[in-house]
C-alpha cells in the first residue's frame, strides 16, 4: 500500500482560514488526505465541528492548534496536537493571546486609517464570528477597500514592517508554550521554524531548552524554509532526537498553499498519537489509518 497522505497544519476560518472546520475536513477527503490536523491559531473552538465531520469520512483527524509564541520581536509559533482543550492553564493563556491580538490589531487599523480608507469594522466584516482576529483579516480589508491586490500582496505592502503600521503583540516564550502545550497532555512542534521571511527563528541553544522542555518535533517540509535552513533542521532533528513533519499551513483561498502539499511520515504521526494524553485521535468510518 502507498504511504498514508497526512497534512499536519491547516486553518480553518475559526482563525485566518476561509473555511469552516466541517467544509476544510471535507475539502482534506476530497483531496485524498488519510489524515489531518486542524491547527487554528490559540483556538480550539473549531474542533466540534471538524470531529464531527471528520467521523462520517474516511480519513483521521488530528484536532490541535498553533500556539504564538515570541522571542523579542520574532515570532515562533508551536503547533500542539491533541492537547486538553479544557486544560485551565490553556484555556487562559489562549485566551490572553487572543485578546492580546485583538488589542494589536485595533493599533494597528488606528494607524492604517490615518493614511487609507480602512475602518475597524471592515476589518470585523472579514472575520467569522468568534474568529482570532489577526493580520490575515486586514489584510482581507484592505483587499476589499481595493487598497491591495490579494492577502500576500497586502503582507507585501501595507503590512510589511517596513510600511510603519506593524505593532507586535503579546505572546509567551517558546519554552513557556512548549511546556504548556506538554502540560495540557499535547505534542509540541516548531512550525516552519526556517521560513524565508524570517531566517531561522531559534539558535540551537534556545533548541536544547526546547527539548528538554518536551519538544517532540519541527516542521521541516514547508513552503516557506529556506533549502539551507532545512538542512540545519534536519541535522537538529538527528542531534537532539527530534521528529519531524511536512505539512501545508492551509489556508483556503487566504494563501496560495494547497492541502497536501508537504506530507508528514506515517512514523511521525504515530509518534504524536503515542506521546499525546490530552486527547484522542478522530479515526472516520473507513479510515485506513487506525491507532
Amino acid at each position: 500500500m502507498p504511504d498514508p497522505f497526512i497534512d499536519l497544519h491547516t486553518h480553518s476560518s475559526v482563525s485566518d482560514g476561509t473555511e469552516r472546520p466541517a467544509d476544510l475536513v471535507r475539502a482534506a477527503s476530497s483531496a485524498g488526505l488519510d489524515a489531518l490536523a486542524l491547527t487554528d491559531h490559540d483556538t480550539t473552538a473549531g474542533w466540534d465541528e471538524a470531529i464531527a465531520t471528520a467521523r462520517t469520512l474516511p480519513m483521521t483527524l488530528l484536532p490541535g492548534l498553533e500556539l504564538s509564541t515570541r522571542i523579542g520581536y520574532r515570532s515562533v509559533h508551536v503547533l500542539g496536537y491533541l492537547v486538553d482543550p479544557t486544560h485551565p492553564g490553556l484555556v487562559a493563556e489562549t485566551q490572553r493571546i487572543r485578546e492580546g491580538r485583538v488589542d494589536r490589531a485595533m493599533r494597528m487599523v488606528e494607524r492604517i486609517a490615518r493614511d487609507h480608507p480602512v475602518s475597524w469594522q471592515d476589518v470585523i466584516a472579514q472575520a467569522s464570528p468568534g474568529a482570532t482576529i489577526g493580520r490575515p483579516h486586514i489584510a482581507d480589508a484592505l483587499v476589499a477597500a481595493g487598497l491591495e491586490a490579494d492577502r500576500s500582496a497586502a503582507f507585501r505592502g501595507i503590512l510589511h514592517p517596513a510600511a510603519g503600521y506593524y505593532e507586535p503583540h503579546e505572546a509567551p516564550s517558546p519554552l513557556a508554550g512548549v511546556e504548556l502545550i506538554r502540560a495540557a497532555g499535547g505534542v509540541p512542534v516548531i512550525a516552519h521554524p526556517a521560513a524565508s521571511t524570517r531566517g531561522i527563528v531559534l539558535d540551537e541553544r534556545a533548541l536544547e531548552d526546547l527539548v528538554e522542555a518536551g519538544l517532540g518535533g519541527l516542521e521541516v517540509d514547508h513552503r516557506e524554509n529556506l533549502t539551507h535552513g532545512k538542512r540545519v533542521l534536519l541535522d537538529w532533528a538527528d542531534r537532539y532526537g527530534l521528529f519531524v513533519t511536512g505539512s501545508s499551513d492551509y489556508h483556503g483561498t487566504g494563501k496560495p498553499n494547497r492541502l497536501g502539499e508537504h506530507r508528514t511520515a506515517e512514523r511521525a504521526f504515530r509518534t504524536i498519537v503515542a506521546s499525546a494524553t490530552g486527547s484522542e485521535p478522530v479515526v472516520g468510518d473507513g479510515s485506513r489509518l487506525t491507532v
